[in-house]
Formats: structure tokens, C-alpha cells, sequence
């Protein structure tokens, strides 16, 4: 192994400031608008690959955003690991919100990164996050041999759902075969207390329509005489929930994990300091479903939230309008054991079923994927176990995380290789949110550690 201290020291300037040229490009693969600068994020990742020492580099279009693969094969009697990560953001909006542009990246210092986090949409999600293996790959590089066989797919369409990626697992099932997924798009509880992610929540999105009358209405001349959608709307939301937030969808919880008193209080037993949590997100209460605490509602527990409402008039002053339809998106996120197809099918007959006869509703599924949980007790998870302990200087905890990678499960389906979730974000980073940031211990500290994973894995495969 190389000098991996000194190596960073050396180019940790150069590292960051390859990252923040590519944190400048507005990636948004949701917005079609952006499509030209996705394309440019792919184009330049790949460039990034071929100067860091990857053979093979390629971007493979699809039917919406390419796909970038490279690979550096040393040996066939070594392991392979499949680094997977994507290029594409979010949306920015509302940018009101943000204090420096989101595609201007800047680093000042928070009290979670006293050393500095560079805030630019993307930062944590997961450019940050994906370049560090680009990065930790060039180290390992500079000494050979590789201690395993290295391949990269980094998509550009995770954040609206991996839309092409499992048809291209099935098509380039040969190029992509592996003994394990390794992918950083998670987080660590917080910067003296490493941990990895072994289960992740899975994911049902829906839109959801209240149409009234034919047309917008004068709110004097026919308010409280006609439905107003959204009221109705207002309304149909408001009961998905009972006064103890659980969810009243029939059927929702049926096939819902039961997990351990034993796994429970472990759960609980991660550092966890609740006002510091309301005070981080600005609120003076905490609300979930009863019975349950804040680590294992965000856990091991399914939700349904609304992520977005509009209807009628939004612009500046007053239109006393009564709008002809009102419009939702909604997800949930899903507990080990629940399809999200059969999920799917309970809420749009769920929903249907509490609309009035005063307006129509329609019900629209977007994307979705199931919930995973990955074995502590293996070789690829006793690796990533090692080289945090060997970084950090201490074991990590094993936590299950609140988000979504639907593309997990298809891995494991399509590819039959495990993924282990090594990622070094912080849950305050601001992900999805304005002003998201990464800190620069994460990004250097990610660096530092994904070699030990390859020196490790590799080591443990031969015993």
C-alpha cells in the first residue's frame, strides 16, 4: 500500500479542486432543460477515470441519461469490485433559499465541519461522494499490483428513479459481473463516530389529481356551492394518518418486518442527542408514529409523506379563484418485506375510495424499489468494517438509514452480488435541501479509507 497520509497531503488540493469543477456542472436529470450538462457530468467523469488510470472507459447512452463504466482488470483470480455511484443531482429549487449559488460552490466552516464542508448541490449526493473512489482508485495506482479487479458504473439517473439502469445490468450482465457492490451514498452518525449502513428503506412514489368543476371559478359567485379540489385534497391527505400517525391505508402494514427487542435497544444504543437534532432542523417538536423512537421511526419503520401540493393561484398579489383541480406528489418509504407494487395498488384504491363524489381523483405511480438489509457477518461487510476501524480508529457501529437506493435490491437480483454501503456523509449535510454541503474531513477521510476496503476484502478472500 501506498503512503496514504502523505499522498493526500500532497494532492488533496488538486483533489478538491478537480471536485469543484464538477460540482459547477447543473446535472439536473430531472429537468430536461439540463440535459446538454448532464451529458457534459458524464463526459467528464469519464475523464476523470482515464486520467486516474481505468481501462476500458466508456459512455454508454441510454434511452435517458448515459451511463459511464471503466474497469482496471489485473488478475481473474483476485476479487471484483463494482464501484457504483451516480453524477446526476436534484432540482435546486427554491433557490431563494440557498446563500451562494448551487452551482458556485464555496467552503465555509458549519459546527458539524469545523474544518471546512463545500456547500454546491451535488456536494454529499453524491458527486463528493462518488469522486472519492475515482480518487482513492488514483492513489492505489501509483503502487501495483491492485489488491482486486476494479470496475466503475456511475449513472446519471438516480435522483428520478435509475429509470435504464437495471435494463442495462441485464444487457452488460457479463461486463458487470462481480463479487461485491461498493457504493458511498450514505452517511456515517457523525465524524468520531463511523458507521455503516446496513439496511436501507424502499421506496413507492406516487402523483395524485383532484379534478372539480370543468374550469376555475369565481370564488364569490360559486364558493360554497362547488368543491374546492383543493380543500378536498386537503382533506383526503389529512386522513392518511390517525391520531397516533400511523398510516390508515387498509393493508399497509401487513407485511411490515418484525424486528427484535434485541435489535430495538441496539438501535437506540447509537449516539443520539434529540435537542441537538430539533435544534439542527430548527423545530421545537417531534412527531411520528407512537410507540416508536426517532432512530426507529426514520429506520425500520414505513412513512408516507406528501412531497409536494399546488392548485390554483400561487402568484404574486390576490386572484379570488376556486381552482378546477389540485395536485400532490407523495411517497412512502417501505420496511424489508413490503412490495412496493403491492403498495402501490392498496394506496390508489385506498385513495380512490375516500374521494367524495364532488370531484374525480386519478392516481399515477412514478418509481419505487424495495427495502434491503445487508449481513453483518461476511466477508465483504467485515472489510468495510476493518478498513473504517483502521481510518477512524475506531470499530463502526451497523445502522440501518432512512433513505432509498431501489437499485440495491437489483443488484442483488440482477447481478447476484451484495453492496456494501460505505458512505461518509453526514444526516445534516442538507441533501435534497438548499444549501447542501459535504465537509472536507468527510470527502479526505473517504479517500484515506476505500483503499484499506480493497487491501482487506482482498486479503480475507484468499483465507
Amino acid at each position: 500500500m501506498i503512503d496514504v497520509a502523505s499522498y493526500l497531503k500532497d494532492n488533496q488540493q488538486r483533489f478538491l479542486d478537480e471536485l469543484l469543477d464538477l460540482l459547477r456542472i447543473p446535472s439536473v436529470s430531472a429537468d430536461p432543460k439540463y440535459a446538454g450538462d448532464v451529458k457534459r457530468m458524464a463526459e467528464a467523469t469519464a475523464e476523470h477515470l482515464r486520467k486516474a488510470g481505468a481501462d476500458k472507459v466508456q459512455v454508454f447512452p441510454t434511452e435517458g441519461h448515459p451511463i459511464v463504466y471503466a474497469e482496471k482488470i489485473i488478475d481473474p483470480k483476485v476479487p471484483t469490485v463494482l464501484v457504483y455511484g451516480h453524477y446526476d443531482v436534484q432540482p435546486a429549487d427554491p433557490l431563494e433559499l440557498w446563500e451562494s449559488g448551487p452551482f458556485e460552490p464555496v467552503i465555509k466552516k458549519t459546527t458539524a465541519h469545523p474544518h471546512g464542508a463545500i456547500f454546491a448541490r451535488g456536494a454529499c449526493d453524491d458527486k463528493g461522494q462518488f469522486f472519492m473512489h475515482v480518487k482513492a482508485f488514483e492513489m492505489m495506482m501509483q503502487q501495483q499490483p491492485l489488491p482486486c479487479n476494479i470496475k466503475f458504473m456511475i449513472e446519471g439517473e438516480e435522483e428520478v428513479g435509475s429509470k435504464n439502469l437495471a435494463t442495462f445490468c441485464k444487457e452488460k450482465k457479463s461486463m458487470l459481473a462481480c463479487d461485491v457492490v461498493l457504493i458511498s451514498d450514505t452517511g456515517i452518525i457523525d465524524n468520531k463516530t463511523p458507521s455503516l449502513t446496513v439496511g436501507l428503506r424502499g421506496l413507492c412514489y406516487m402523483e395524485v389529481e383532484v379534478q372539480g368543476p370543468n374550469r376555475d371559478l369565481h370564488s364569490g359567485v360559486y364558493g360554497g356551492a362547488v368543491a374546492n379540489p383543493i380543500n378536498v385534497l386537503c382533506d383526503m391527505i389529512s386522513s392518511l394518518h390517525d391520531d397516533k400517525r400511523r398510516i390508515t391505508v387498509k393493508g399497509f402494514y401487513d407485511d411490515v418486518e418484525k424486528i427484535s427487542k434485541k435489535e430495538r435497544t441496539m438501535m437506540n444504543a447509537a449516539p443520539y442527542n434529540e435537542k441537538a437534532y430539533m435544534k439542527d432542523l430548527g423545530v421545537r417538536e417531534l412527531m411520528g408514529e407512537k410507540g416508536f423512537t426517532t432512530v426507529e421511526r426514520t429506520g425500520i419503520r414505513p412513512t408516507l409523506d406528501v412531497n409536494g401540493i399546488w392548485g390554483g393561484y400561487i402568484g404574486e398579489g390576490a386572484k379570488t379563484v376556486l381552482p378546477s383541480a389540485a395536485f400532490a406528489k407523495i411517497s412512502m418509504r417501505l420496511v424489508p418485506d413490503q412490495d412496493p407494487h403491492k403498495i402501490e395498488k392498496l394506496f390508489q384504491k385506498h385513495f380512490e375510495s375516500i374521494a367524495p363524489k364532488s370531484v374525480k381523483v386519478k392516481v399515477t405511480a412514478h418509481h419505487g424499489g424495495y427495502a434491503v438489509v445487508t449481513p453483518t457477518d461476511s466477508v465483504e461487510y467485515k472489510a468495510a468494517e476493518r478498513a473504517m476501524e483502521k481510518a477512524f480508529g475506531k470499530k463502526p457501529l451497523p445502522q440501518r438509514g432512512g433513505g432509498s437506493i431501489p437499485i440495491v435490491a437489483m443488484f442483488d437480483r440482477v447481478l447476484k452480488a451484495k453492496s456494501i454501503l460505505m458512505g461518509f456523509g453526514l444526516d445534516s449535510d442538507a441533501i435534497h435541501s438548499p444549501n447542501e454541503h459535504y465537509g472536507l474531513f468527510n470527502f479526505y477521510k473517504g479517500i484515506e479509507t476505500i483503499p484499506y476496503f480493497y487491501k482487506y476484502y482482498a486479503e480475507m478472500k484468499k483465507k
